[in-house]
């Protein structure tokens, strides 16, 4: 018999779906995508089949193929079936065959989920995948959250096979006499997954026969101690951070005093994918000459004078212009608007959220953009030219901010307006001026 109830009271237990909910299930052949597709179908569950074809196994691909399609066949089901060139995705994006076919299939199953309305994508992952996941983690480097193995459910995907070991499956399978395909490529050890399922886990079952009921529980008490730790790291990130024109601005004096410091920092670096490594830097920076910055793939920490500034990194934004031309009333730049009206007084006002332009003296369209190496210009009350980096460092001008600082260009590349800051002597309202253009700068 198959352990209906044990299935039932696992997704319930988990909240993985509810009956009437339609799910896509993933199934390559093998015996535990099978048998959770046998489930489903004496469950009563609404769902379909998808297979993939990563043409990796020649014949034996194509075997595969044949009998997922025949298995949705005889259970009544919709089938969904795809074909990778895997080899070719791998060179060109410069990963691991493995890592290439798992992007693929991810990427196409959410692809199928999304345009057939399916509420969840189910794998077969069960308990030795989990330990399996563990271990990889710990031999390669991993925080707290590595070490909590395959959860049960992540977003759109879910995995109802958690509550069964690799030889509960075999016999599950053995004793109801359950059709599947053996994927070749599960013995060879050449995929690190694959030393660790033939060559460590037995060895650890030596030394414990209970070892997946040992390692399920490891994994609760894991899982138990990552969701304390993320209430600590939450409750410090609030005390911490603040933000200022979405950068994310951490206090040095109030990271200097956290305990312990090099795993609470990680936790708090952790959504801006910093590694261990560049946080140990960082906190060997901070009593150090201030404007070093640390890189990730996605943002920068800079070492300011009092803050650790975190800013996501801007890709081309050198290169990004935006035209504005006279009868425009505004126009957005990153995460500013610049906003264009008119005015026959000559009253200014001291306010550096505005500039008051001679429009007799504006080349249209004006051009509004962000810095560029060797801009200058003549800020308003002096009668020379200043570089405009030198210029930010007068002002203090955090690194990060630097690069989010709106330019006004006039047609013929003069700078009118450093915006929020200081518009150029030149352009400045005087006697003569009949018209006035006034910008101002918002967020």
């Amino acid at each position: 018999m198959l352990p209906l109830q044990q299935f039932k009271d696992y997704i319930k237990k988990n909240a993985l779906f509810n009956p009437q909910q339609k799910i896509l299930l993933a199934v390559s052949g093998g015996k535990d995508s099978v048998l959770m597709a046998q489930l489903f179908k004496l469950c009563n569950y609404n769902f379909s089949i998808a297979h993939c074809n990563f043409n990796l196994r020649a014949d034996e691909a194509q075997r595969d193929e044949s009998f997922v399609k025949l298995l949705a066949t005889t259970l009544d089901v919709p089938f969904y079936i795809t074909h990778f060139d895997t080899k070719a995705y791998a060179s060109e994006n410069q990963i691991s065959t493995q890592m290439a076919a798992r992007d693929l299939r991810y990427q196409w199953f959410e692809k199928v989920r999304v345009e057939g309305n399916y509420d969840y994508v189910a794998v077969a992952h069960h308990q030795n995948d989990s330990i399996e996941t563990l271990l990889l983690n710990l031999t390669r480097g991993t925080g707290i959250s590595g070490m909590h193995g395959i959860l049960p459910k992540r977003d759109k995907l879910i995995r109802p096979l958690l509550f069964l070991s690799r030889l509960q499956i075999d016999q599950l399978i053995d004793e109801n006499d359950i059709n599947f395909v053996e994927d070749s490529s599960n013995e060879s050890s050449k995929y690190a997954r694959n030393k660790i399922r033939l060559n460590v886990i037995p060895q650890l079952r030596d030394i414990n026969p209970s070892l997946e009921e040992t390692f399920a529980q490891n994994i609760i008490r894991f899982a138990e101690t990552e969701e304390i730790l993320e209430q600590f790291v939450e409750q410090k990130r609030k005390e911490l951070a603040k933000v200022f024109n979405g950068d994310v601005y951490f206090d040095i004096e109030k990271v200097k005093e956290l305990e312990p410091q090099r795993l609470i920092l990680f936790e708090l670096l952790k959504p801006y994918h910093f590694t261990s490594t560049v946080v140990l830097e960082v906190l060997d920076s901070l009593d150090k000459q201030s404007g070093t910055s640390f890189y990730s793939a996605t943002h920068r920490i800079t070492v300011n004078r009092k803050d650790l500034i975190i800013s996501a990194l801007q890709k081309d934004k050198e290169f990004e212009h935006h035209f504005l031309h006279p009868q425009d009333e505004s126009i957005e730049i990153d995460e500013n608007r610049i906003s264009l009206f008119y005015s026959q007084s000559l009253l200014v006002e001291n306010n550096t959220s505005k500039a008051f332009v001679d429009v007799d003296k504006l080349i249209f369209p004006l051009i509004i953009r962000f810095r560029q190496d060797g801009d200058k210009f003549m800020p308003l009350g002096m009668k020379h030219f200043k570089k405009l980096s030198d210029f930010l460092i007068n002002c203090k001008i955090p690194l990060p901010q630097k690069d989010k600082i709106p330019l006004v260009v006039n047609g013929n590349g003069d700078i009118i307006w450093v915006a929020g800051l200081r518009q150029d002597n030149r352009y400045k309202v005087n006697a003569t001026t009949k018209k006035v253009a006034i910008f101002e700068l918002s967020n």
